[in-house]
């Protein structure tokens, strides 16, 4: 069952808290690892889930040994994000490795994704535009809200409807990282 639930003041201490073990677990093997998401987005109604992105240069059998000695066990059914609307998106851009903690801990997804690919960059991009767009954040929200009030049992129609409005605030964070010359900061863990 899909649940939106209001922003949670303690969400960045639980992130920072999952980054220092998976920071430690994998060291020099994470290039960055940063809080993504709605979660990330202070005010931002959310699922109450802890999206991370570690950024590597590769997926290795041994990124992939240390996560799970960290308490991750990958979801290998899950091998890319969704492709933006409008052609011209190589797949490949958009490979990605996706975890989760086991046992009855916080609820988290890690997404592993490589270096310089575009949903590596897309997810701290959006992250930022969403930080600085208040009311972009907001409806994207009240988009949130109402599908999971609509289909919460149904998570291929939340999905279906969700990603196309994420290709539209993409468009925007776009226009707004060429005009403000965005890059991303430094890594939150």
């Amino acid at each position: 069952m899909i649940a939106i639930v209001p922003y949670q003041c303690d969400w960045p201490a639980q992130f920072a808290q999952l980054g220092r073990t998976i920071r430690a677990a994998l060291q020099e093997q994470a290039v960055r690892i940063d809080h993504i998401g709605s979660t990330s987005v202070p005010g931002l109604a959310a699922k109450d889930i802890i999206d991370i992105q570690v950024t590597a240069s590769d997926l290795s059998a041994e990124l992939e040994a240390r996560l799970r000695e960290a308490g991750y066990e990958r979801l290998e059914h899950i091998t890319q994000d969704h492709l933006p609307s409008g052609g011209g998106v190589e797949p490949g851009a958009w490979a990605k490795w996706v975890f989760t903690q086991r046992g009855d801990t916080t609820r988290v997804n890690l997404h592993v994704r490589l270096k310089g690919r575009a949903k590596q960059r897309y997810a701290l991009l959006v992250r930022d535009y969403l930080r600085v767009h208040s009311m972009v954040a907001a409806a994207y929200a009240q988009v949130k809200l109402a599908l999971a009030r609509y289909h919460a049992d149904d998570i291929d129609a939340y999905y279906d409807i969700k990603d196309p409005v994420c290709d539209v605030i993409m468009a925007g964070a776009e226009s707004w990282a060429a005009a403000t010359q965005w890059e991303p900061g430094p890594s939150d863990q």
